[in-house]
C-alpha cells in the first residue's frame, strides 16, 4: 500500500494550488503562437509566467507549473525552463521542466519537476493502460502456461517461490489474486513521470510510468512499462531500444538496440548490444549482451557475452553463458575475472567438455531441469568431463580451486545495487546448511560406492559415470575439509554473538534450499505456503515481509541445523569448553589444508605460463594474509 500513498502524494503535489489565467497572461501567450482549445481549462501555479512558451497547442485539461530557473541540457549548456514547439492533451507539468520539440503530441501525462524532454515524437495514455504489470509470464517453459506474474514488486525470491510451486493450483490462484488486487490500489490512473528525468531523441512512449531521475536517450518504443528510477540507483535507456510489457527496476542500463518484451529486469542489471529477450526475468546485477533469452530465469549475478549464446528454458545464477570455443568458469584462475561456471556442452581446447553440476558452493549454478542427471546434484563442488563416450566425475575438485576462492571474495564486490534498492535477497555464504547437506549426502554417495566395491579397483561407477579411485579419496577429503571449516566458521560466529548452547527453536533443523539467493529451511517455505493457503496472509507485500524476516532468522536457523551436526560429527552429547577448542583446532588446520590445496592450483597455472609474475605473485600474498581470518 505503501506505493500507492507515494504515488497520490506525487499527484497531489503537482496538482494543488492552480489559478486561471490572466488576460494579459493569454495574451502574451498568443502573441508567443500559443493556442488553446479552451483558456478557462488552463490552470498554472500562482507564480506562473508566460514568457517562455513558444508554439504550443492547448487542448483539453492542462495544468502548469513554475518555469523560473534553467535546465542543463548537455554539460555546461543551460536553457530556460518553459514549453517550446509542442501539443499537449490534458497534461499536468510541474515546476522548472523544459519541453520542446515534440513532434507529434504528448496526452494524458502527469510530468514531474525539473524535467528535460525534447525531440521526442508521442508520450501517450491511452484507455486500459496496465504499465507491464499483471502479465503473466511462463519461464523455463516456453510452450507452457504462465508460471509468475510480472510486477513491480516482483523479486527473484518470489519468482522462484512462483515457479517452484505452479502445480498447486490454490497457492498459484491466492497469489494472483494478491498480486491483482495490490495492482487494482496502487495502479495510477494515468502515466506519470518523476521528477528529474530527461527524455530525448525517443520515438514513441506510451503507457508508461517513469520514476525520477531516469534517462532515455534515443530510445525506438515504449509502451506499457514501468522504469523503478531513483536518485540514488537512477536507470538509462538508450539509443534504439523496444521495451514492451516489461518492468526496470532501479539502476538498470538498457541500451545499444536492445529488444525485449514481456520482461522483468531486476535492480542494477544491464542489458545491452542487440541482446533481445522474451518472455524472461532478469534479476540483481545480471549482465547480458549480444545474445537471447527466451523464457529464463536468471537469478542474481547471470551474464551472457556473446552472440552464440542462447538462454532458453532454464534457470541460471552465478552463472556465465560462454560460447562455443569462449568460455568462462571457475576453472578461469588469476587471469581475468568471470562470472560463474560453464555451460553444459563447452568444448575445451584438448577436445573434453567440463561442466560443473548443479550446487556451486551457494550460487546454486542450475543448467535447466533437463540439463543434468539429477543425482549429480548431490555430488556438490565437482567437474564432469567427457572424453569420447565416456564420462568422467570428479568430486568436489572445485572446492580447492583459485576460481572458487576467487569467487567467495568477488562476489560481494559485485553487487552494485544502491542500499535503498535491493529488492532481491541474496546470501553470499558459499558454505550454508545448504551447501554443506549437499556435501554430507555426496560423502555418503562417494562412502557407499567405496564400501560396495571395495578400495581394490582403479574407478567406480555411479550411474553413467566414472569415477576414479584417486579422485574418489581426494573428493572424501575435500569435503571433509569443507565440513570443518564450515563447523569452525559456525561455532565462531555463534561465540561472538553470544550463543553456543542448545538452540532455543527447532525451525532450521531439517532439509535447506535455495530460493534464487535466499538460503531457507524447507519447513519455513513450506509454513509460508500454508500461511498463504490459510488465510493468515493477507497481501503480496505481507508474502515478501515474511523472505525477508527468514532472512532477518538465517543465524539462528543456520544454528539450530549445525549445532546437530556438529555433535553427530564429533560425537558429542554437548559443546564444552574442551569440545569448541578442539573444533577450533580443527578449523585452523583445515583451512590452512585448503589454502595449500589453492596454492598448489596457483603454482600449476603459472608453471603453465598462462599467467604473469606480478599476478601470480599478488594473488600468494593475498593467500598469506588468510591466516587473518583463523581467529
Amino acid at each position: 500500500m505503501y506505493r500507492n500513498t507515494r504515488i497520490t502524494i506525487f499527484y497531489i503535489k503537482i496538482m494543488t494550488d492552480y489559478r486561471q489565467l490572466t488576460p494579459s497572461e493569454i495574451d502574451v501567450l498568443e502573441n508567443n503562437v500559443c493556442w488553446a482549445e479552451d483558456w478557462q481549462r488552463v490552470k498554472v501555479a500562482e507564480g506562473f509566467k508566460p514568457y517562455n512558451f513558444h508554439r504550443v497547442m492547448f487542448y483539453g485539461d492542462i495544468r502548469l507549473g513554475e518555469f523560473n530557473k534553467t535546465v542543463e541540457v548537455t554539460k555546461g549548456f543551460f536553457k530556460h525552463s518553459g514549453i517550446n514547439d509542442a501539443t499537449l492533451r490534458n497534461v499536468t507539468v510541474g515546476n522548472d521542466c523544459l519541453i520542446e520539440k515534440v513532434g507529434n503530441y504528448i496526452n494524458n501525462y502527469t510530468i514531474g519537476n525539473d524535467c528535460y524532454i525534447s525531440n521526442i515524437c508521442t508520450l501517450e495514455t491511452t484507455d486500459d493502460a496496465t504499465y507491464g504489470e499483471g502479465a503473466v509470464i511462463s519461464v523455463l517453459n516456453e510452450m507452457g502456461d504462465g508460471n509468475v506474474t510480472i510486477f513491480r514488486k516482483l523479486n527473484s525470491q518470489m519468482a522462484a517461490f512462483m515457479v517452484k510451486h505452479n502445480r498447486d493450483k490454490e497457492l498459484r490462484q491466492t497469489l494472483q489474486q494478491m498480486i491483482e488486487d495490490e495492482l487494482r490500489v496502487s495502479r495510477p490512473e494515468r502515466g506519470f513521470i518523476g521528477n528529474n528525468v530527461k527524455i530525448i531523441n525517443a520515438k514513441d512512449i506510451a503507457n508508461t510510468v517513469i520514476k525520477g531521475y531516469c534517462e532515455i536517450s534515443g530510445a525506438a518504443r515504449l509502451s506499457e512499462c514501468t522504469v523503478m528510477s531513483s536518485m540514488d540507483a537512477p536507470v538509462f535507456i538508450g539509443t534504439g531500444v523496444i521495451c514492451e510489457n516489461s518492468i526496470i527496476c532501479d539502476g538498470c542500463s538498457i541500451n545499444n538496440s536492445v529488444k525485449m518484451q514481456d520482461c522483468f529486469v531486476g535492480e542494477a542489471c544491464q542489458i545491452t548490444n542487440g541482446f533481445t529477450a522474451e518472455a524472461s526475468l532478469f534479476f540483481a546485477n545480471s549482465f547480458m549482451a549480444n545474445g537471447e533469452a527466451c523464457a529464463a530465469f536468471c537469478g542474481p549475478f547471470s551474464a551472457s557475452h556473446h552472440k552464440s549464446s542462447l538462454l532458453i528454458g532454464g534457470e541460471f545464477s552465478f552463472y556465465n553463458a560462454g560460447s562455443n570455443t569462449n568460455f568462462s568458469n571457475h576453472a578461469y584462475k588469476m587471469g581475468p575475472l568471470h562470472y560463474g561456471t560453464l555451460e553444459r556442452g563447452t568444448k575445451t581446447a584438448s577436445g573434453s567438455y567440463i561442466l560443473m553440476p548443479a550446487t556451486i558452493g551457494a550460487f546454486s549454478v542450475c543448467f535447466g531441469k533437463l540439463m543434468h542427471h539429477p543425482d549429480t546434484r548431490n555430488l556438490p563442488f565437482s567437474y564432469l568431463m567427457a572424453y569420447g563416450d565416456d564420462c568422467y566425475l570428479v568430486p568436489g575438485r572445485n572446492i580447492t580451486t583459485v576460481g572458487l576462492y576467487r569467487d567467495i571474495k568477488k562476489w560481494p564486490k559485485r553487487d552494485k545495487r544502491s542500499k535503498q534498492s535491493r529488492k532481491s535477497i541474496i546470501n553470499f555464504d558459499w558454505l550454508s546448511p545448504f551447501t554443506v547437506g549437499e556435501i554430507m549426502e555426496g560423502m555418503q554417495i562417494l562412502e557407499a560406492l567405496r564400501g560396495a566395491s571395495g578400495d581394490n579397483v582403479s574407478t567406480y561407477n555411479f550411474h553413467e559415470y566414472v569415477i576414479n579411485a584417486s579422485s574418489l579419496r581426494k573428493g572424501l577429503k575435500y569435503y571433509d575439509i569443507a565440513l570443518r571449516i564450515y563447523m569452525g566458521a559456525v561455532l565462531k560466529r555463534a561465540q561472538k554473538e553470544g550463543y553456543i548452547g542448545e538452540p532455543v527453536s527447532a525451525v532450521g533443523k531439517g532439509r535447506w534450499t535455495d530460493l534464487s539467493g535466499l538460503l531457507l529451511p524447507e519447513s519455513e517455505e513450506q509454513r509460508l505456503i500454508d500461511d498463504i493457503k490459510q488465510g493468515a496472509i493477507e497481501n503480496i507485500q505481507q508474502v515478501l515481509d515474511r523472505f525477508v524476516d527468514i532472512n532477518n532468522h538465517y543465524s539462528d536457523y543456520r544454528w539450530a541445523w549445525s549445532y546437530q551436526m556438529i555433535l553427530d560429527y564429533y560425537h558429542l552429547d554437548r559443546l564444552d569448553d574442551a569440545a569448541c577448542e578442539r573444533i577450533r583446532e580443527d578449523y585452523v588446520r583445515a583451512r590452512r589444508a585448503w589454502i595449500a590445496e589453492i596454492r598448489k592450483d596457483a603454482e600449476k597455472e603459472f608453471q603453465m605460463g598462462d599467467v604473469e609474475q606480478e599476478v601470480y605473485e599478488d594473488f600468494l600474498s593475498k593467500l598469506d594474509h588468510e591466516i587473518d581470518y583463523e581467529n
